[in-house]
Parts: structure tokens; C-alpha cells; sequence
């Protein structure tokens, strides 16, 4: 069972954002003409890393990772990685990686099992879902109980927000729904389960101030800044990112696609202040995650 072994004196930050895309069976976590598709868009052609690799990138940065994968069996019809697999690996790796679960939320009962059974058996430490690629509304009451088990077992919940490139310039855009993804959908998630930690993932272009505005009434959301090179951040996000929100915004990358040295890079040419920085690349997620004693 994973437990965490992260020395935080010796790290410098953690990416709270980090997918795994390929088991080491040589599966992918999306079916092939998406994968293909994808690499077009993020002009991205290079070899997925699997976890082993994944966990030797951020051990050589003195970076942590949240590591997950998106179980979208019933939208994609497509077998999943395994989550069960990824949480044993990061246990071998646990001075930098942090196992976060993914269940598919249309399979009802079976959903609940798993999650149930990677919280207690495996230790994961959060759940990530991505509603336009899953294909669902994370406000349709249908999945609280969903919620309600993970706020129970007092793990936080990483919803993908905004538009997705996954599925962009095919047909239908694979019959993908951006409107899943606007992160007002949270908000009555928010309201219903207080005790829920909530992290809206990327800026949620084109409904940042909705982000914004769910972020600055329900003390229970949070905001990771992944998926954006820095200097491409909206205004009013990196606004709040230094003032009302800075305790509440995290770091992270959606590596492979983009990486942390990319994105230290790039947030030197942000208005983000040099004090808030600490907390946004270390400090919050260590109080969101819970990994100090």
C-alpha cells in the first residue's frame, strides 16, 4: 500500500499535474487514432514515458509528481490503464510520486468499488476525471455518491477544465462535449459537499471567470495552473493568483505534454510575485495533500 516517503526539505516543488499515458505493457490510455490525433495537435511526437521513467524525470528535477491516468471506458470504449497498477508502481517510487485514482463514473456501483478499494487497499491519495472525455456532468446528482465517498475518505477530487485538445480537428471533435468541462458544473459539487476538496485543472479558457468566481466563494476548490505555458496565463488568473487565491493555486505541468523546465521557464516573463511562488509550486499542495505531519 502506498504510503509517502517525500522528503520535503529536499524537493523543490510538486507537479500536481502529471499523466500516465502508457503501461508497461505498451498500452496506451487512449485509443490509437486519438493518441495519433493528440501528437498532431501538441505537436508533441516523442515516446510517452511510462511510470518508471516518469518517476527518474522528476527524481533528477528534486520534484514530486501527482501521477494518474483517465479511466473513460464506457465514452472511449477502450480498456483503461490500470490504476491499481500505477498506485503499486508510485509505491516503489514514493520519494516522488503521489498516486492519485481515476474510475469512470458512468459504470454506478462498480465506480464506488473501486475507488473504494484503491483508497483503502492501495492508498491512493485523490482521484482525477476529465467530464468532456469521460462523458459526463459532475453536477447531475446521479454521481453523489461518488462524492460523497470521497469526501468521506477525505481525498481531494482533479476535474479537467476548460477546453481539452484531446479529440480537436476530428470529425465531431470525436464527439467530445466542451461544455462538460466549464467549471461552473463544479460549483453546486462544491456546495453539496463541502468537505470535498476541489481542483480545477489548467486555466479554464474559455470560462476562466468561472473558475475564478467558484474559486473565491467555496473555500473547498483549488486551482492548478497545468496544461499553459505561464506566459500565456489569462490576467485575471494570474490576478488572483497573486492575491485573493494564492493559497489555494498549485503547480503543475500536464507533463508529457509540457514539462516543468518549461514551465519555471516561462513563469520568469509572468506578473506572478516571487513570494506567492513558493506556496504555488510547493506549499499548497503539501497542506492540500496533507504530506506534512
Amino acid at each position: 500500500m502506498y504510503q509517502p516517503a517525500i522528503d520535503l526539505d529536499a524537493i523543490s516543488a510538486i507537479d500536481m499535474h502529471v499523466h500516465i499515458e502508457v503501461d508497461e505493457h505498451g498500452h496506451n490510455s487512449l485509443p490509437d487514432d486519438l493518441v495519433a490525433a493528440v501528437s498532431k495537435y501538441f505537436k508533441a511526437d516523442g515516446p510517452r514515458p511510462a511510470i518508471e521513467a516518469v518517476a527518474q524525470y522528476y527524481r533528477e528535477r528534486q520534484m514530486a509528481a501527482v501521477v494518474f491516468t483517465v479511466d473513460a471506458r464506457t465514452q472511449l470504449a477502450h480498456q483503461p490503464l490500470s490504476s491499481v497498477e500505477i498506485a503499486r508502481a508510485a509505491t516503489e517510487h514514493a520519494d516522488v510520486l503521489i498516486p492519485f485514482g481515476s474510475v469512470d463514473p458512468r459504470t454506478g456501483t462498480a465506480a464506488l468499488d473501486l475507488a473504494s478499494r484503491l483508497i483503502e487497499d492501495e492508498g491512493v491519495r485523490g482521484f482525477k476525471f476529465h467530464p468532456t472525455v469521460q462523458g459526463f456532468d459532475p453536477s447531475d446528482e446521479q454521481y453523489a455518491p461518488l462524492w460523497g465517498l470521497l469526501e468521506r475518505a477525505g481525498v481531494p477530487a482533479l476535474f479537467h477544465t476548460g477546453q481539452t485538445g484531446i479529440g480537436a480537428g476530428m470529425p465531431g471533435g470525436y464527439g467530445f462535449r466542451l461544455g462538460l468541462s466549464n467549471p461552473m458544473l463544479l460549483d453546486p459539487v462544491a456546495a453539496e459537499f463541502p468537505d470535498l476538496q476541489i481542483i480545477m485543472a489548467h486555466p479554464s479558457v474559455p470560462w476562466q471567470d468561472e473558475a475564478l468566481s467558484v474559486a473565491t466563494h467555496k473555500p473547498n476548490t483549488w486551482i492548478d495552473l497545468s496544461g499553459w505555458s505561464p506566459k500565456y496565463f489569462p490576467a485575471e488568473l494570474v490576478r488572483y493568483a497573486n492575491s485573493l487565491l494564492k493559497r489555494r493555486v498549485l503547480f503543475g505541468t500536464d507533463y508529457p505534454l509540457l514539462t516543468p523546465d518549461r514551465w519555471l521557464r516561462d513563469v520568469r516573463a509572468t506578473d506572478l510575485k516571487p513570494e506567492v511562488l513558493p506556496g504555488i509550486l510547493k506549499g499548497n499542495a503539501v497542506r492540500l495533500l496533507r504530506l506534512s505531519s
